[in-house]
């Protein structure tokens, strides 16, 4: 609401380790958002309330969407300088492949010119060779899926993270592997939405495809495991203050109904669920006025690295993405223990393998 009526920069607070964040916060607040929320906005059903509530939302999404991207306006963003745009850019661009029917279907014609004359100005800086390949191909995607003949199909990130693939499910963030939540945070997450949307336009890309959903599943499964017992996930590696958004994977794998066989889809919702109440519920998560705060579960501020605002924090929407499925889907019916609860327990459980490819 507040970018809505063109008070973002006046309302949000500026949280952080770092410096200079108010240049990149707002643009982070609002393009991580919609990359979580943006299936369930294009979403049709429910409730009567949920279905009001989205309709009220949509109308907000598209006055903030102008609000953003107008030069003239007060909480028009930065997405021409420094090297962080390329990245929330590129999530705002996610949210727009995942749900083009509620998020660029509905955009006016000079919002929409405005839109693509943004995401343009991300191509002046070099990503850096790691998952930032992902973040200007995503932008490139985007371009294309909305009709735009000035689109790059030669960005290499798609082929580099094939040769970055690791095994069992798992890629390196470039040429090493890192033991953190970024093949969630991203590098899965892309890939599949990119393979899915363009595989299709070149024979390489379509080849990908297979492989690339096996490995996400793969990987889906392994983060359903590491779901404990008392609904908690293991605090490895950096960007912890994204908190339940190092789930986006295996909520996205539940969203795309692609779960492994060995995986119920009711056991996932009760342990996404499980975690997000741990983390979300917790007493300091919020300010008083309702915004995040820096923590991983509560107010842990000496977690935030210095590229980490309060903006950055609303990654934590992409472990929403099941939202968007009916309410007759399996992921709504019952209830099910998730596969550690089951395991410490002494109930039955399926063995685990490693993908052989």
């Amino acid at each position: 609401m507040a970018l809505a009526e063109r008070r973002l920069k006046l309302d949000m607070p500026i949280e952080s380790n770092g410096v200079d964040r108010e240049y990149y916060t707002y643009l982070e607040a609002f393009g991580r958002l919609m990359a979580g929320i943006a299936p369930w906005l294009g979403s049709v059903g429910g409730l009567a309330e949920e279905e009001q509530l989205r309709l009220e939302l949509s109308k907000l999404y598209v006055e903030a969407m102008d609000a953003a991207t107008d030069p003239n306006s007060p909480d028009y963003m930065n997405f021409a300088s420094g090297y962080q745009p390329i990245v929330d850019t590129a999530f705002l661009c996610q949210g727009v492949l995942r749900a083009p029917e509620a998020l660029w279907n509905p955009l006016s014609e000079r919002v929409k010119r405005n839109v693509i004359t943004a995401w343009k100005s991300t191509r002046m800086r070099k990503p850096h060779f790691n998952n930032w390949l992902l973040f200007s191909a995503m932008i490139e995607a985007a371009l294309y899926h909305v009709g735009e003949a000035e689109w790059d199909p030669m960005r290499y990130a798609l082929k580099q993270h094939e040769q970055w693939y690791v095994g069992d499910g798992i890629y390196g963030d470039g040429p090493a592997y890192h033991a953190d939540y970024y093949n969630s945070f991203v590098i899965q997450s892309m890939l599949l939405d990119m393979l899915r949307l363009l595989g299709d336009l070149y024979p390489d890309w379509n080849k990908m495809k297979p492989s690339v959903l096996r490995r996400a599943q793969r990987y889906a499964l392994q983060q359903e495991r590491s779901i404990s017992p008392e609904g908690t996930i293991p605090p490895v590696g950096r960007s912890l203050a994204y908190r339940c958004g190092a789930l986006q994977t295996l909520a996205q794998i539940a969203w795309l109904d692609e779960l492994p066989e060995s995986m119920t889809p009711s056991q996932v919702r009760c342990g996404l669920t499980a975690v997000m109440r741990r983390m979300m519920d917790a007493p300091g998560t919020y300010t008083r006025d309702g915004w995040l705060t820096v923590g991983f579960c509560g107010h842990q501020p000496d977690i935030g690295e210095t590229y980490i605002s309060t903006g950055s924090l609303y990654l934590c929407s992409t472990a929403l993405l099941p939202l968007a499925l009916s309410l007759s889907h399996p992921f709504w019916q019952g209830g099910a223990e998730w596969t550690s609860k089951k395991a410490w327990s002494g109930q039955p459980f399926s063995i685990d393998y490693a993908l052989h490819e």
